[in-house]
């Protein structure tokens, strides 16, 4: 597949608690995130950030989609290798440092897939097929720290 494809979000502001951002204290960090068709996502920034702790936050999207277009370019991966997934679960971990000037970066990504394949010989081709779907992952290819695997795969 060729060709450019486009991405539009709309993100809004729904923190203002009556005087805008008059204070650094006086305003909620809410924000509803939508894409037509989908449902909207009720975010916050992180609590260090004086956000909402039960919202998702920027830096738990940013983990979710390496995690999960991980997944999905492994399972394309899969198919094109002959291994049949029946079970597939990742406890993905990123490191984000801050600069002590008000901004930061992450630092990495630790992916920890949990695969289980069919068959005991299927094991093999289901670990090297994590290399092709890292080079083929479009949010891995997007960022600028390293993003690791620590895969484990077993057999049915």
């Amino acid at each position: 597949m060729h060709g450019e494809h486009t991405y539009e979000v709309t993100a809004t502001w729904t923190g203002d608690l009556g005087s805008g951002t008059s204070g650094y204290r006086d305003y909620a960090r809410a924000v509803t995130l939508e894409i037509e068709g989908k449902p909207a996502i009720h975010a916050s920034a992180d609590r260090p950030f004086r956000g909402d702790p039960a919202k998702w936050n920027p830096e738990d999207l940013l983990l979710a989609a390496l995690a999960e277009c991980h997944l999905l370019s492994y399972l394309h991966a899969c198919v094109s290798e002959g291994v049949v997934v029946t079970r597939y679960s990742d406890t993905a971990v990123a490191t984000m440092r801050l600069d002590g000037r008000g901004g930061g970066a992450f630092t990495e990504a630790v992916l920890r897939p949990r695969v289980v394949v069919a068959e005991p010989a299927m094991v093999d081709a289901a670990m090297r097929a994590h290399a092709q779907a890292n080079a083929w992952c479009f949010i891995a290819n997007s960022v600028a720290f390293p993003v690791r695997h620590e895969a484990e795969v077993t057999a049915e």
